[in-house]
């Protein structure tokens, strides 16, 4: 049997590595479609049908606290999990709800009168529009 996330990587964060766990993290390696809890939920319950939605949700927060992946607040419906914790920026449909990674940065920055005496640590930018196939659809 092949072991398709590469475990080391995550021996080095300190979280417990339970086989659900490996299970969400092997569906996240690589995945760019931003999914939901309720879709990670939906793929790995297939491999561990006593899972329950509280386990995979549990396991996102400790992930997310970990920083090992980013929770996106993008569409108010539901969170959504990014696995790319690198800084970047994203396209969403505002019909399906599709979400496209940014791979670029933008050097904005913010005039003194509007900071409101914030200290700016980060920011995140996401562009809406409508996707290839939904425009098509129109």
């Amino acid at each position: 049997m092949t072991v398709l996330f590469p475990m080391k990587r995550y021996r080095e964060i300190g979280i417990r590595l339970t086989p659900q766990r490996i299970a969400i993290l092997n569906y996240l390696d690589g995945n760019k479609n931003h999914p939901s809890a309720d879709e990670i939920y939906k793929a790995v319950s297939r491999k561990f049908p006593t899972m329950s939605f509280a386990t995979v949700y549990s396991a996102l927060a400790t992930l997310r606290d970990a920083g090992n992946v980013v929770e996106l607040t993008i569409d108010p419906m539901k969170k959504r999990y990014d696995p790319n914790t690198e800084r970047h920026h994203h396209l969403t449909c505002v019909s399906c709800k599709r979400v496209v990674d940014i791979g670029i940065e933008f050097n904005i920055e913010l005039p003194e009168n509007l900071k409101q005496d914030f200290d700016i640590t980060t920011h995140h930018i996401e562009f809406n529009g409508l996707c290839p196939e939904c425009r098509r659809t129109t």
